[in-house]
């Protein structure tokens, strides 16, 4: 069997090793992700020094190893310059590879996921960096469809209670639409409302037939019922030494077991509404399943940062770890915010 072995793929993280060396993790289109080791790539004069940065796509040669593989060879297929020349792109770019880390899979192919994020970044790189929210936009997007191919992209086109279409209704400036994280999507408060309404009709019919019961109770306590056919079956003892004993203590040979039927009644559980979409924020996400941004009349950045920040949480949510790359996000946009007003 072979040592080595080709893959193209990109970079997606590194780390120092030693003096002079680099680990590098790459998303890799033959085989997954990898980690491998980039010899030498942090000496002034390294022919691996530029091809083991963030975000090149190269063409590797790599060679086996006990715990990790090493590249001895690397040609450069496609580099994206602009992510690294705006501080906003490049967290977007960072914040959509700590997604890829936790989705891609090791020792299989991942072509999808490949060329979707390929695409995302090159989606990135082509917006203007004087266009804040169009950075959000694009970043939210990417976010989107990577979940999507994950299978984890939240239900925003019907109510997660009742199953009913939500369309935004733009001429009530007060509508809006709650979204549940743990529900998995968009929850029609009025569904809700009325969800909660039965739950206490519900708790308040069963409150009284359990003080119902308690009162027959007491009434067969007073007047005690000897046989009662209908809710009873006998069943006769067949051992002689019990009859023998059941006659000495003067009680009934006669067994008498419930035969009445258990009823289970299952409610559907009321969801945590995790926050409070309006009819722009809904529109934004709704579109976010569309292969190409669509430009919607009225938009601001404070809509596109808002669901940015519902899809991240829906994100850290379904992941199980937090997107350490958002806090730069917040950063960025908080200071461009600041400088713009």
């Amino acid at each position: 069997m072979s040592r080595t072995y080709k893959a193209t793929g990109i970079n997606l993280k590194t780390q120092a090793l030693g003096e002079s060396d680099k680990i590098v993790t790459i998303l890799t289109r033959e085989f997954g992700l990898i980690r491998a080791v980039a010899p030498g790539s942090r000496k002034h004069n390294s022919s691996l020094g530029g091809r083991s940065g963030m975000f090149v796509v190269n063409e590797l040669l790599i060679a086996k190893g006990r715990s990790l593989d090493k590249i001895t060879q690397a040609q450069t297929l496609k580099t994206y310059p602009g992510l690294a020349k705006d501080l906003g792109k490049l967290a977007a770019s960072q914040y959509l590879a700590e997604i890829v880390l936790c989705e891609a899979l090791s020792e299989q192919p991942q072509e999808e996921l490949y060329d979707l994020f390929n695409e995302h970044l090159h989606r990135l790189e082509a917006v203007s960096s004087a266009n804040l929210s169009g950075v959000l936009a694009h970043l939210a997007h990417g976010v989107f469809h990577l979940l999507a191919l994950a299978g984890l992209t939240p239900q925003v086109q019907i109510c997660c209670l009742s199953q009913h279409p939500l369309k935004p209704d733009f001429t009530d400036p007060n509508w809006q639409v709650g979204f549940s994280i743990p529900a998995g999507g968009t929850v029609s408060l009025e569904a809700r409302e009325r969800l909660r309404k039965e739950g206490e009709r519900e708790m308040r019919a069963e409150g009284q037939r359990g003080r119902g019961a308690e009162e027959q109770g007491e009434i067969n306590d007073q007047f005690p019922v000897p046989h009662a056919p209908s809710a009873m079956t006998p069943v006769a003892s067949t051992d002689s030494a019990a009859l023998a004993s059941t006659r000495a203590s003067g009680t009934s040979a006669m067994h008498w077991l419930p035969n009445a039927q258990t009823i289970v009644v299952h409610r559907q559980e009321i969801p945590v509404i995790s926050c409070r979409l309006s009819a722009m924020e809904l529109t934004l996400l709704q579109h976010l399943s569309q292969p190409e941004i669509m430009q919607i009349d009225g938009t601001r950045d404070h809509d596109w940062l808002s669901v940015e920040q519902i899809l991240r949480q829906y994100a850290q949510y379904q992941l199980g770890r937090p997107i350490r790359s958002a806090t730069l996000i917040d950063s960025y946009f908080a200071a461009n915010h600041d400088a713009t007003v």
